[in-house]
């Protein structure tokens, strides 16, 4: 059976859109590498000491990478990550395939060329990543790495006049911070891949689904809220399922974002005078507009943008409440994970994990 998307189609666009900027000399490349390289694992160091939470897998390995490698990492996790809902959606067109309006194989171009719409744009956004999903099912020796976007790294440091060094061992924080709590927390990769699983295995394509979707959309815009605010697209089409496990997630990933933006602050205090300047620049160029701020709120990016805030100040709210102890709790199992609601209202989990200390055992 045919794939419902040419992702062939889908790194050509991507490749397209993010080449609009020349691609790093050699002698550039090669000092981000060097650069990195000895950041990356100052950094592992620097988060150890700072949270407690060192990796069980071994040392972080970095990758310097350009617009295109970062698109071609990305296109095949999305194709491993989707495959449960294009699978299932191919099946459906089959049996309907007399009633589709478009032959197969231009539908297939037309949605590769929006899947790498979206990534070539996200590749110009990009400055690192630990991502989880990027896992090479056939090459375990491609997993398990930080990259770095080279070209939007120099670019950015051009543009405000960063010092170099000091912003790359800033960005090397977060990056490892999050590897920290995949690798650090025992349970924490595979519980984060179930949530996913339950997200996206249990979709039904079905376009009655859909049209559901869309008239509890409707209710939701009657009520003055904004039906895409909790994750993208994805959320319109949930099952009550699938949908509390989206929950799930953004709780998950709110706290993994705050926790990496606080820490990257934390750790490197003494080694990164400008870490203040550096923040609000980033804050600044998080906040989209026209259609940039339109396409972010269509995937998800934008609810991930306001992860990072809300997270910060669960954060802020627990350890006033009771110190970094009372936040170590997050990492001791999964029952401990604050909820969205919880991530929005800190004091309802800060009751939780003081009235009942035994209860996630």
């Amino acid at each position: 059976m045919a794939d419902l998307i040419s992702w062939d189609t889908a790194e050509r666009v991507a490749r397209k859109v993010a080449s609009r900027q020349p691609p790093l000399a050699t002698y550039e490349r090669r000092a981000l590498e060097a650069d990195f390289a000895e950041l990356t694992a100052e950094a592992e160091e620097l988060v150890a000491a700072e949270t407690g939470l060192r990796s069980t897998a071994g040392p972080a390995r970095a990758r310097v990478v350009d617009r295109g490698e970062w698109v071609a990492a990305n296109v095949a996790s999305f194709q491993r990550l989707l495959r449960p809902v294009t699978d299932k959606l191919s099946e459906r067109l089959e049996r309907t395939k007399s009633r589709t309006p478009l032959p197969a194989n231009v539908s297939r171009v037309l949605t590769g060329s929006e899947v790498g719409l979206v990534l070539g744009w996200m590749s110009t956004r990009v400055l690192g990543q630990y991502d989880q999903l990027l896992i090479e099912e056939e090459r375990p020796e491609e997993q398990d790495i930080v990259y770095y976007v080279g070209p939007n790294i120099v670019s950015l440091e051009r543009r405000y006049g960063f010092p170099s060094r000091e912003f790359r061992l800033w960005l090397a924080l977060h990056e490892v911070t999050h590897r920290a709590q995949f690798t650090g927390v025992p349970w924490m990769r595979g519980h984060f891949l179930g949530l996913v699983e339950r997200t996206l295995g249990g979709i039904d394509p079905d376009p009655k689904a859909l049209l559901e979707a869309l008239k509890r959309t409707a209710a939701v815009i009657r009520a003055g809220r904004n039906p895409l605010d909790e994750g993208g697209i994805v959320t319109l089409i949930a099952s009550p399922e699938q949908y509390e496990a989206i929950q799930e997630i953004g709780g998950l990933m709110s706290l993994l974002e705050g926790h990496g933006d606080i820490t990257m602050d934390r750790a490197g205090a003494d080694r990164i005078p400008s870490a203040t300047r550096f923040s609000s620049v980033l804050r600044q160029r998080r906040r989209q507009k026209g259609v940039a701020k339109l396409l972010s709120v269509l995937i998800g990016m934008d609810a991930k943008l306001r992860q990072y805030e809300q997270g910060e100040r669960f954060i802020e709210a627990v350890e006033a409440a009771g110190g970094p102890g009372l936040l170590a709790r997050v990492w001791e199992a999964p029952a401990w994970l604050p909820t969205w609601p919880e991530i929005r209202s800190p004091q309802s989990w800060i009751h939780r994990a003081t009235a009942a200390p035994a209860a996630a055992g």
